[in-house]
């Protein structure tokens, strides 16, 4: 089955075609004009798709030397999302879908992740525990089969990655700034680690909080001055990431203990940080683990695709319709 994915639910403009689960063209337009403001302008983000998304359809399907018409299926993220970004994307693929009769269907954000790591695994097989940490989710599923899931647990206020930028922000690093807390924090190498929460929810032992601990950090440099925390930054990120990641390390192994099952997916924008993915693998095993290269752990339309050509194999194509805060 020959998939064209579509993907522009935030920030990255993206365009992939792939066959079974080989990956044979894509282009990924990741916007840094959001930098300067902290976070992601909605407005400007559907700008900058429609700017882009026509010229990476051509470019994607010139390098795979194929016609359109030979498309099968037209995958495209409808939620959720930014309602304008996500409509730029559903827009562009009903017009292709409505000028050449290719078969549509929507695909939810979340799903695509999951998937994604179906195209490095494909002989990684269902029941499997997932975990989709990244900017902007943060829960536990149970994979009962590709694209059947079930909730375990979920962030109830800042997803893992969000955590990670407005720290960032406290900290004086430019959005997003996940990469760089990781980077400085490899330059630590003291044990005199700062003690910052780890929230444990009550009768929810599998949700996650990560705004206690933002504001642990918040509080903490409160009354600091900027020799102490030009000083100290690089104790204070690897101290705020091993609270990140042992929260996630916690919750991951409790939710394998529970269900009885083996082993878990890591995906994400988030699953590339290189300390969460030592600590799972120290703490579960190497084979227990499974994490999809960086490339396609954040917003990629490979794992659109990927989702999208599973929901027409298993008779579950559904027309696109954009829904923002869609429930997976």
């Amino acid at each position: 089955m020959l998939t064209l994915g579509i993907e522009t639910s935030c920030d990255e403009t993206s365009v992939a075609l792939l066959k079974g689960t080989s990956i044979l063209a894509d282009r990924i337009y990741t916007q840094t004009m959001h930098e300067g403001f902290g976070g992601v302008v909605p407005e400007i983000a559907s700008r900058a798709h429609i700017r882009k998304i026509d010229a990476l359809c051509d470019a994607v399907v010139a390098e795979s030397r194929i016609d359109i018409s030979e498309i099968d299926l037209i995958a495209v993220t409808d939620g959720p999302g930014l309602a304008g970004a996500l409509l730029v994307g559903i827009s562009f693929a009903l017009g292709l879908h409505c000028a050449r009769g290719i078969p549509i269907t929507g695909v939810h954000h979340l799903d695509g992740h999951i998937s994604a790591i179906a195209l490095e695994y494909p002989a990684l097989r269902p029941p499997f525990l997932a975990l989709v940490v990244s900017g902007g989710h943060t829960a536990l599923y149970t994979v009962l089969e590709w694209g059947v899931y079930a909730l375990l647990g979920q962030t109830i206020d800042d997803a893992a990655g969000e955590a990670f930028d407005k720290v960032g922000k406290m900290l004086g690093f430019s959005y997003p700034a996940g990469r760089a807390i990781e980077e400085c924090a490899r330059h630590y190498g003291g044990g005199d680690l700062i003690a910052f929460p780890r929230a444990r929810l009550a009768g929810h032992e599998l949700d996650f909080s990560f705004s206690g601990l933002k504001t642990a950090v918040k509080y903490f440099l409160a009354d600091k001055t900027a020799e102490f925390l030009e000083t100290n930054k690089a104790r204070i990120c690897a101290s705020f990431q091993l609270a990140v990641v042992e929260a996630l390390t916690r919750n991951v192994a409790a939710a394998l203990r529970a269900s009885g099952l083996l082993c878990v997916a890591v995906v994400g924008g988030v699953a590339c940080n290189g300390a969460l993915r030592a600590q799972l693998r120290a703490e579960l095993g190497e084979t227990s683990v499974f994490f999809p290269s960086p490339k396609l752990c954040t917003d990629n339309a490979a794992m659109i695709a990927m989702a999208g050509q599973g929901m027409a194999l298993g008779g579950r194509l559904r027309f696109p319709s954009c829904q923002p805060s869609r429930p997976l």
